[in-house]
């Protein structure tokens, strides 16, 4: 990474020596984490601090419903939820170190589907996705609590293509790396629904599809959390070092 330099004095003793003061010329990723209906900041706070130590700036926040604003958890729909992501976004975009144009959104579950309709109303580069949900469009405006959980699953056991769903239809507009994770056990996000986001990336510029082999969709065994937390960081490093050398994957591929 190249470096601007200014010389500068260093007052010792009554005297003045000379310096040069270096520093990176370059802007740093930012990384927004969006947490999962029901979670918090808190879990995402270990993994950012793994993340920043690469050299990036990282936000992570409580969704509206959750922690403080718990009082409004029978009341806020996707619409309001999606609105603090966006608040989100634009407040890391304030940094003064933030490169604008290198951006990374990383979702569990909830703030996974949440993340992929943020990246069709602003620039997002890297997106990850810990198993993310899947939602109808109708029924937008209804409070998130008040959604038919039955009727969701079987939603979530269909073949969809970006024609039937929002949030797939903005996968399908994507042209950035896309990390997807999937937990092995999982009864809220089953593998049809990770097909459907998986089938739904076509411009994607490359996908990394990983399962978590033993996992449930909490990750509620700490080996599991461990497993995700190695498998992303290595990942954003991955996407971070190939931004700053111009080296990046050019072909789609799939690990399981």
């Amino acid at each position: 990474m190249s470096a601007v330099s200014e010389s500068i004095e260093i007052r010792v003793d009554g005297q003045a020596i000379a310096g040069t003061l270096l520093e990176p010329a370059a802007k740093v990723p930012g990384v927004l984490f969006v947490h999962g209906w029901g979670g918090s900041q808190q879990r995402d706070l270990a993994r950012a601090k793994g993340i920043a130590a690469l050299g990036c700036i990282c936000l992570t926040f409580d969704l509206r419903g959750h922690e403080k604003t718990i009082a409004a958890r029978e009341s806020v729909t996707r619409e309001h939820n999606l609105a603090d992501l966006i608040a989100a976004y634009d407040r890391l975009l304030t940094h003064p170190a933030v490169d604008t144009a290198s951006i990374a959104v990383i979702g569990s579950s909830y703030g996974g589907y949440l993340a992929t309709l943020l990246s069709a109303c602003r620039a997002v580069r890297w997106l990850a996705l810990r198993v993310p949900a899947l939602y109808w469009d109708e029924q937008w405006h209804l409070p998130k609590r008040q959604l038919d959980v039955a009727r969701l699953a079987q939603y979530r056991q269909r073949a969809l293509s970006p024609r039937d769903n929002r949030a797939l239809g903005a996968c399908a507009q994507f042209t950035g790396d896309v990390l997807l994770v999937e937990s092995e056990h999982d009864d809220y996000v089953p593998h049809a629904t990770l097909m459907s986001y998986r089938a739904a990336f076509e411009r994607a510029h490359s996908l990394t599809h990983r399962i978590l082999d033993g996992a449930d969709h909490a990750l509620s065994q700490d080996h599991d959390q461990q497993a995700y937390t190695r498998l992303l960081i290595n990942w954003v490093s991955e996407m971070v070092i190939g931004a700053r050398v111009g080296n990046y994957p050019h072909h789609q591929v799939r690990y399981s």
